[in-house]
């Protein structure tokens, strides 16, 4: 475990032979600490645990140098870093592209759309495009931009108000809850409904079973 195989340059802190000190701080392996030593005298203690000598403090004077297991750090640390990222949030900006006369069952469902952005922690980017004589009538395309902030407004809120923008007039929704929020909300509800369908075959198997009437003997034929 004590040894270390060369490669690029990097990042990475120095250890064992790597570190050109005449002395170091030493660290043991449970945090306590050891006091200043000579580097020779730390390197024979990293043999004595089989575990690495790593330099965490490569500035102080002398440099802080701690014992342990540099392999299964690197592991450790590689671990969170992709937890951290797994959990990380990253703000989406949908859009949706709506015409200043929409059909009112279009409308039904571009608003739908919207709904669930917003629901899931993503701001909305919502275009109304004119064409033709319908640039004369910006109104229109700022009361279809009004309504939908009304209709939506338990879930966003408007973040950039409506502009005009060569033929298009745009508006931005941001949501009330944070994404993590949102991802925390969609995760225990997925957690719910797997449990509900887990739970759902047990219920029947424990069910007691309705008793089933028995027929009534058959009285003998009179002769």
């Amino acid at each position: 475990m004590w040894c270390y195989r060369g490669g690029s340059i990097s990042a990475e802190p120095r250890i064992n032979d790597r570190i050109r000190v005449p002395e170091v701080r030493l660290v043991g392996p449970s945090g306590e600490q050891v006091g200043i030593v000579p580097l020779a005298k730390a390197l024979e203690l990293a043999q004595e645990y089989d575990l690495d000598l790593v330099e965490v403090a490569a500035t102080a004077r002398p440099p802080v140098c701690k014992l342990m297991d540099y392999g299964k750090f690197k592991y450790e640390s590689a671990m969170k870093a992709r937890e951290a990222r797994k959990n990380q949030a990253h703000t989406v900006i949908k859009e949706m592209k709506l015409r200043p006369k929409i059909d009112p069952h279009d409308y039904d469902t571009k608003k739908g759309h919207v709904v669930r952005f917003l629901k899931q922690g993503d701001k909305v980017k919502i275009t109304i495009m004119f064409r033709g004589r319908e640039q004369s009538r910006p109104e229109l395309g700022y009361r279809l931009l009004q309504r939908l902030a009304e209709d939506v407004q338990d879930l966003g809120f408007v973040e950039s108000s409506p502009k005009q923008d060569g033929r298009n007039m745009i508006m931005v929704l941001g949501p009330h809850k944070k994404k993590t929020e949102a991802m925390a909300e969609a995760r225990e509800a997925q957690a719910a409904r797997k449990a509900e369908r887990q739970g759902h075959p047990a219920d029947a198997e424990d069910s007691p079973e309705e008793p089933v009437a028995e027929a009534p003997a058959e009285e003998p034929a009179e002769a």
